[in-house]
């Protein structure tokens, strides 16, 4: 998390960084089943790997602007957001060439398969946010002990229409905390994990599709060494530690999208994650306070390992879109559905 996100509150609304064996048996006539729909003929997994490759590879190519000027520059992000929202938009023609190249009949519409329904919106908008919030309560006791200002101000100049306005013509934060969750989302969970999910089952997909994501954010690489920011070995070295948390975080969203069935869910975590940053977990340690604030840390991660299954529990969120694809298609032991 960038510093000034602890000094000065209005700051930290407007300038956040980006995430921020075989199967036997029965499984195995399963997993055969997920891998030859309607007619046995494999078409599945020919058609799954070009439709996720070019999905990442539009993504990210449509975020590079090669040019003088930095990401952070008003036009640059203006070309960015026009590239990104028409292949975003394209997305979901993927996913329907997918359905009809392989003959799988989901069982519900598109949209429905996508996470686009009202069935559950509530639950499904709240809790996976609430979810992700304790997680992040040792930051947020950090953020709160290291503002100036007492709750009763931050709470004024979060709810101030101003500083809302003041936030909707700031293209920084228009990219970060709307557009970015948005378009990364609508790819590579509500477009992703239905191509996915029916040829290696829900578990792998959760662990699969982040992969594509976290190698989608390598275009920072080209900025960084373009302007000479580190030296090749440190750019390198983040880069790696990049990936590896937008890794971590896009199984944690893509396990919210099948347990939910939903995409707002997703969307606002991964919102709320952009504004957060990583934990200054360094920052923490040298912290004057920091033993309160590790004992917020360490109870933040404890309490989310305890609530992680409750709050995601299917029943609360109404019949899961993904689960009837898979019992569709052969797989009805799909453990992420119960």
């Amino acid at each position: 998390m960038p510093h000034e996100a602890h000094r000065r509150l209005p700051d930290a609304l407007r300038e956040q960084g980006e995430p921020w064996g075989r199967p036997r048996g029965n499984r195995a006539r399963s997993a055969q089943g997920r891998a030859q729909p309607e007619g046995g003929d494999g078409r599945c997994r020919w058609v799954l790997t070009p439709g996720c490759l070019s999905s990442r590879r539009t993504r990210s190519g449509s975020r590079r602007t090669y040019c003088s000027l930095r990401r952070d520059h008003p036009a640059v992000i203006k070309r960015r957001f026009t590239s990104v929202l028409v292949v975003s938009s394209l997305s979901p023609l993927c996913v329907l060439l997918w359905r009809e190249l392989t003959g799988i009949q989901p069982g519900t519409s598109l949209l429905t398969l996508m996470g686009f329904r009202l069935e559950g919106i509530f639950p499904a908008a709240l809790l996976p946010l609430l979810l992700t919030m304790i997680l992040f309560l040792g930051p947020l006791m950090q953020l709160s002990m290291d503002c100036p200002c007492d709750l009763a101000d931050g709470l004024k100049v979060v709810l101030a229409p101003r500083s809302w306005a003041r936030c909707l013509t700031d293209m920084r934060w228009l990219r970060n905390q709307v557009i970015a969750p948005l378009t990364e989302e609508l790819v590579f969970r509500a477009c992703m994990l239905p191509m996915l999910a029916p040829c290696t089952g829900l578990g792998p997909a959760v662990f699969t599709c982040p992969l594509f994501f976290g190698v989608a954010h390598f275009h920072h690489i080209f900025e960084q060494l373009r302007f000479r920011q580190s030296s090749v070995g440190s750019i390198f070295l983040s880069a790696a530690f990049q990936f590896s948390y937008t890794a971590v975080f896009g199984a944690y969203t893509a396990f919210l999208f099948i347990r939910t069935g939903h995409l707002i869910g997703p969307v606002l975590c991964h919102s709320f994650c952009n504004y957060m940053g990583f934990p200054a977990v360094c920052a923490a340690l040298e912290h004057p306070q920091r033993r309160p604030l590790l004992a917020g840390y360490a109870l933040g991660v404890g309490l989310f390992l305890l609530l992680l299954q409750p709050l995601t529990d299917p029943k609360l969120y109404g019949s899961l879109p993904l689960c009837v694809l898979l019992e569709r298609a052969g797989d009805s032991e799909a453990p992420l559905c119960s």
